[in-house]
């Protein structure tokens, strides 16, 4: 029967649709025809860039949701608050060449992406009035973007934490009061000796199907270090999140079919480190779009996910890569 299972961090509930659980090969989603390097933005117009680090560009948004017209100042609007959308929103072009997909990227490549990301946080951590940043990648237009086929990510910088990140920052917390222990920690050692959910590591980091997935084929790296700050963690290990980033988007386009994905690196807030320092653990969540999130999901918070994580890792695991 299915199962409903609780995720240790927030407490949102999930259902695990054991009994009528889809196969691995069911799950297609058919990409859009992707623009050819004639009509590529990042081709063909000539790129403002703001900053390069060994061939990854940064360039403001051209259709930027944030920006620094205005200061950051909260308003009362009767039981409501108002401000303006200050922040910062760049764009990393991860690769000259027109290459669509992050899995055909060298390894020395995508670590230079994810040592961008670093370079661009540390930069915005100056700006006093930002709270969070999130450095994350749409994948296919199924996962937000655009049909333009040159591989690339962004940096939204805000002034203030998403209650997401709360939630997990809340539960992280808990958790560590009450244990004296790092959750995440706790988290990597029970899946690196349960070993059903893991789908590949490395020696820095493990790639994992959540035990409550909200997805199918939901997948966290996570280092197997503890440390809050993605910027400081990769100090030495960038290599091998590379590594594994690759091997785990090669297993999702081969065995897959190359779905639309997004993934979403959460770090600690920026504002006081050192009250995160113990109790969060850095991490990247990779989200295959291969389902719609429908009423029931929406309604109660509650996701169901149509094949149980062991199953996903187990097919994963199976998938024949050639790195």
């Amino acid at each position: 029967m299915s199962q409903l299972r609780k995720d240790p961090i927030v407490g949102r509930w999930t259902i695990i649709a054991t009994e009528r659980a889809r196969r691995p090969a069911a799950f297609v989603d058919p990409q859009a025809i992707i623009t050819d390097k004639k009509s590529c933005t990042y081709c063909q117009e000539p790129l403002k860039i703001i900053d390069e680090h060994e061939g990854v560009k940064v360039i403001h948004s051209s259709n930027p949701l944030l920006d620094q017209v205005h200061p950051f100042e909260r308003k009362a609007h009767g039981i409501y608050d108002v401000c303006y959308s200050y922040g910062h929103h760049e764009v990393i072009v991860e690769v000259a060449d027109h290459i669509a997909g992050m899995a055909d990227l060298s390894i020395g490549q995508i670590k230079a992406v994810f040592e961008a990301y670093a370079a661009r946080m540390e930069m915005h951590r100056k700006d006093h009035a930002i709270e969070y940043i999130l450095a994350y990648k749409n994948y296919g237009v199924a996962a937000g973007s655009r049909n333009i086929g040159h591989s690339r990510s962004q940096i939204m910088a805000v002034p203030v934490v998403p209650m997401r990140v709360k939630d997990k920052i809340s539960g992280a917390k808990k958790y560590f009061d009450y244990h004296d222990r790092c959750l995440f920690c706790d988290l990597v050692s029970q899946e690196l000796e349960n070993k059903q959910r893991i789908v590949a590591q490395n020696d820095h980091f493990i790639a994992i199907t959540p035990f409550a997935s909200r997805f199918p084929f939901e997948t966290w790296i996570l280092p197997k270090k503890h440390h809050s700050d993605f910027v400081t963690g990769i100090e030495g290990s960038a290599t091998d999140l590379a590594v594994i980033m690759k091997d785990l988007l090669l297993r999702f386009k081969i065995g897959l079919n190359d779905p639309a994905y997004n993934y979403m690196i959460q770090n600690a807030p920026v504002k006081h480190p050192i009250l995160y320092k113990e109790n969060y653990h850095w991490h990247i969540e990779v989200m295959p779009r291969l389902t719609r999130v429908a009423g029931f999901e929406r309604g109660t918070g509650f996701y169901i996910c149509p094949i149980p994580p062991e199953m996903a890792a187990e097919f994963l695991r199976e998938v024949e890569i050639h790195a």
